[in-house]
């Protein structure tokens, strides 16, 4: 999922710091909103505005992370209305929506440990590029 790569310069320590801080942003908002999947895209966005301006380095790292929050807030605001409208009893419980469940969790880990992953090597001056996230990110991004 994510590759590491020389970014054309070395960045300095402030720089490292700031990027690895982009995805440990959006840790944190889970752990302080993890009932509304809002909370996490919102915290992202919050540090992508203060940092848009930045050096290339930190601006192209908190906008991979804050790309990676809308697929988790789709994702997830998904699951909890369904998981809502199952509790409430308008719909069902099936196996198409424990499929969901179980398809969420994973997509949630697999983000979670990428954006451990990547907030450590991040801070170590490192440009990490996450499948699918990055190649958004480089069209995004201009220098």
């Amino acid at each position: 999922m994510n590759t590491i790569t020389h970014f054309y310069y070395s960045p300095n320590e402030y720089e490292s710091e700031k990027a690895s801080n982009s995805y440990l942003m959006s840790l944190i908002a889970v752990i302080a909103g993890l009932p509304f999947p809002i909370i996490n895209l919102i915290a992202t966005f919050a540090f992508y505005l203060g940092n848009r301006k930045g050096t290339y380095f930190v601006r192209w790292h908190c906008t991979q992370a804050l790309l990676s929050q809308f697929s988790l807030l789709l994702m997830n605001s998904v699951a909890f209305w369904w998981s809502i409208s199952v509790l409430f009893g308008l719909e069902n419980l099936s196996n198409s929506f424990i499929a969901y469940l179980i398809t969420v969790f994973l997509f949630n880990l697999t983000e979670f440990v990428a954006t451990i992953y990547s907030a450590i090597n991040t801070r170590k001056g490192l440009h990490v590029k996450w499948w699918f996230y990055g190649d958004l990110t480089n069209m995004i991004c201009s220098s």
